[in-house]
């Protein structure tokens, strides 16, 4: 990857809407080289997908919780783990070192809903020891855009 593709990358995670004119133009590159470019990008899965930023309070998910999760035995691991790709509710799950296994981000209607999701979803899954709650208040900062390599100073 060089310098131009972390230059495409920076302007699709900026606005993902832009089209390839626009695109073309401000990088100085033809059409059909840009085009090239965000192909081989796309196929070295650099490029994983496009999608649309929602705001979940306008969406009826106004609630952010963050779950951290505890499994009896590694062996409990597949059947937490297909639960877990299989809830809406939950935005990014994190195999994390320390004290818990897994650290889930989860987005829900209210506390009621929350509350469903760790007594009768999580909590009931055989392998579970245990499990800590943390509700956000708010958000201080909440990125979609990535870092890039050569980008972040030491």
């Amino acid at each position: 990857m060089d310098l131009i593709d972390r230059q495409i990358l920076k302007e699709l995670m900026s606005n993902g809407r832009i089209t390839l004119a626009e695109l073309s133009d401000k990088l100085g590159l033809s059409s059909p080289s840009l085009s090239e470019r965000i192909r081989k990008l796309e196929k070295q899965k650099i490029i994983k997908g496009f999608t649309v930023i929602i705001d979940p309070e306008k969406t009826g998910f106004p609630l952010l919780s963050f779950l951290a999760v505890t499994l009896e035995r590694p062996s409990d691991r597949e059947i937490f783990l297909k639960l877990i790709s299989e809830m809406d509710e939950v935005l990014e799950c994190h195999h994390i070192a320390g004290d818990f296994d897994y650290l889930i981000k989860v987005r829900c209607r209210n506390t009621a809903h929350l509350e469903d999701i760790i007594s009768n979803r999580l909590k009931s899954l055989e392998g579970i020891a245990r499990t800590r709650t943390m509700i956000a208040l708010s958000t201080v900062k909440e990125s979609f855009s990535k870092p890039l390599e050569g980008e972040i100073e030491r």
